[in-house]
């Protein structure tokens, strides 16, 4: 078993990162008044640590008797039906999904979902009925139609379904999900913090820790709790007893995003575009969130790039992303228009305009 998994906090009082909002989302449960929820911040930063936390304070031990099923709906839309299959995370007393994994048609799954959880509304140990929970991963990444559906529907059946969402960014959350919800904003870890979950789990795994060791895999982890446990036990695989000037290794795909930038940097031309194109379309196939792409490709170019062009960089870096609803390959003319300016900047042979290149 992976480090990040075996020593993920089981409970609230294990919590040792974020340990004030576990103490008041203990004192929610408590009350026996759990709103629907929302989680946002980075990611690595122990969303759904807390929230699996929370499941079981809420549920006990229950909550951790998880299955994975492949599920199928049969959805009348009117003039047609929709078959849709997605996997799913579930015990007896909640759902884990991510709708926004089906593309356009999500708004049905919320739907279809919610209905189903709230016809088969369970009966707690005191003779009343409960409520199941259904978490939502993602939601920042759910079209609007499926936002304003899962609005209409979470008002209906409150009574016997509470939602717990989670996200990267609440602003690609609609207003009226946001003021329907506890927001609870989870920060990146400190360094400090993480340093400390380091030095624990290498207590527990009896490991010697240089002086200083813990504090360089906590300052290449930006912040991230899930990387920078997953990188101190790639060290400890590499090469044990550690030792104080060991290198940190990076991700693979940070390295192959670092070949891309100097891909970019050596030539223009039409031909190493499509090159890169199929680089960029390999890391996409290999789950690396396209947003993630275009921020670590940015942060590659800017170590590469004159003070003139780094502005011109940084806004059509921000450009793209913004038109990613209505154009799916937003990393694609991003490169595209980094490419033109340098080719502007250094004089190249121009070829023709990065808007008549066929990319399909």
């Amino acid at each position: 078993m992976l480090w990040v998994d075996k020593y993920r906090p089981k409970t609230l009082d294990q919590v040792m990162v974020h340990q004030e909002i576990a103490q008041n989302l203990k004192k929610l449960v408590t009350e026996q008044d759990c709103p629907h929820l929302l989680f946002y911040g980075p990611s690595g930063s122990g969303k759904k640590t807390l929230i699996m936390a929370l499941l079981r304070q809420i549920f006990g031990p229950s909550a951790e008797k998880v299955k994975v099923e492949n599920r199928n709906w049969k959805i009348d839309a009117g003039s047609r039906t929709i078959d849709l299959e997605l996997t799913t995370l579930s015990s007896t007393n909640h759902v884990e999904l991510s709708p926004s994994d089906v593309g356009f048609q999500d708004r049905y799954i919320v739907q279809e979902i919610i209905k189903e959880m709230a016809k088969n509304r369970p009966i707690d140990t005191k003779g009343k009925k409960g409520f199941k929970v259904l978490v939502l991963n993602e939601v920042d990444k759910l079209s609007r139609e499926a936002q304003h559906s899962l609005r209409r529907t979470m008002e209906k059946y409150s009574a016997s379904c509470r939602l717990i969402l989670c996200c990267n960014s609440s602003s690609k959350v609609t207003e009226a999900i946001r003021s329907r919800c506890l927001n609870i904003r989870v920060n990146a870890p400190s360094e400090e913090q993480i340093i400390k979950v380091l030095e624990f789990i290498g207590k527990k795994e009896n490991l010697h820790l240089p002086s200083g060791f813990a504090a360089r895999v906590a300052e290449k982890s930006n912040r991230s709790l899930r990387r920078a446990i997953l990188s101190f036990e790639t060290c400890r695989v590499q090469q044990y007893p550690f030792k104080s000037n060991q290198a940190i290794p990076p991700m693979d795909w940070e390295e192959y995003i670092s070949e891309i930038a100097t891909d970019i940097m050596k030539e223009q031309s039409p031909k190493r575009l499509f090159q890169i194109r199929g680089k960029v379309y390999e890391l996409l196939i290999n789950c690396i969130p396209p947003e993630m792409i275009l921020k670590r490709l940015l942060h590659e170019l800017l170590k590469k790039l004159d003070a003139e062009l780094k502005h011109e960089v940084c806004h059509w870096a921000a450009y793209y992303p913004a038109k990613e609803a209505s154009d799916s390959r937003p990393q694609t003319k991003f490169m595209l228009r980094i490419a033109a300016d340098l080719e502007n900047q250094t004089n190249l042979q121009p070829y023709d305009s990065c808007d008549d290149l066929d990319f399909s």
